[in-house]
């Protein structure tokens, strides 16, 4: 006898469910691959978690609109009041790595203009982090000021930032990782600027606010999802207790730009 799909009334009973089954396609795909080629399994991974993503999304919610990177941008969602937006694998590069477990699965929803719950899965790990129940562990190094930062785009903005402030700069994969480094206390702040796009970081803002984090521009200004542009130029998300600090020194440097 076949089984059926579930059905979900709740829409992060849906968001945390999907995050779960699209990893285990992405740990099955990196079985069924290996890293002999990481491309081809890059690709594989992208296509089959959006794939996969997307068709639950139209089965059970079928009136609303979906922004993801991996799909060309449906302008639909302008006028729609209900918006996911996803990245099916946020941090390709570090999945196409072996041994690297940096990379997340994020799904957000937005609703009538803000996000009303994101989920951040990270497969490697099992651990799934949503905007309801995540809580803000306790600083893991007192006294060491922990910066997370691009492993790859790290700008001369918040190297200079970080110095002012006599803080480590920890490298990683994924903005969503990134976040997570921050919510579990590995990290008090995490620093962006370079540009990244609305499904990068939707999810994982959704997931630190619910945490009990600041999160906003690096201006200080409001992040806005769903706008026309899905560019999202920079991000500060931040423990409540270390914010002055590091606004000032964030307030400071744009000062002498």
């Amino acid at each position: 006898m076949a089984t059926s799909e579930p059905t979900y009334g709740d829409d992060l009973e849906l968001a945390r469910s999907l995050a779960e089954r699209t990893g285990e396609i992405l740990l099955d795909v990196r079985d069924d691959y290996g890293f002999i080629d990481r491309w081809d399994l890059m690709n594989a991974g992208d296509r089959a978690a959006q794939d996969f993503l997307a068709a639950q999304l139209r089965e059970h919610r079928p009136g609303d609109v979906i922004l993801s990177e991996e799909a060309p941008d449906d302008l639909r969602r302008l006028e729609a009041d209900r918006v996911w937006i996803i990245d099916p694998v946020d941090g390709t590069s570090a999945y196409g790595r072996d041994g690297s477990d940096e990379w997340a699965v994020h799904i957000a929803l937005w609703n009538r203009g803000e996000l009303s719950l994101g989920v951040v899965g990270r497969p490697a790990t099992g651990e799934v982090f949503d905007s309801d129940s995540a809580t803000l562990g306790s600083r893991r190094h007192p006294g060491d000021l922990r910066i997370v930062c691009s492993r790859s785009r790290t700008t001369a903005f918040v190297r200079a930032v970080a110095r002012d402030l006599g803080a480590r700069l920890v490298d990683m994969s994924s903005a969503g990782i990134k976040v997570l480094a921050v919510v579990t206390g590995e990290a008090d702040a995490y620093l962006h600027t370079g540009g990244q796009y609305q499904w990068d970081n939707a999810a994982p803002v959704a997931v630190a606010r619910g945490a009990g984090l600041i999160a906003e521009r690096v201006d200080g200004s409001p992040l806005v999802y769903n706008e026309r542009s899905v560019s999202v130029d920079d991000l500060l998300i931040c423990r409540p207790e270390m914010y002055d600090e590091i606004r000032v020194a964030i307030t400071d440097h744009l000062h002498r730009v």
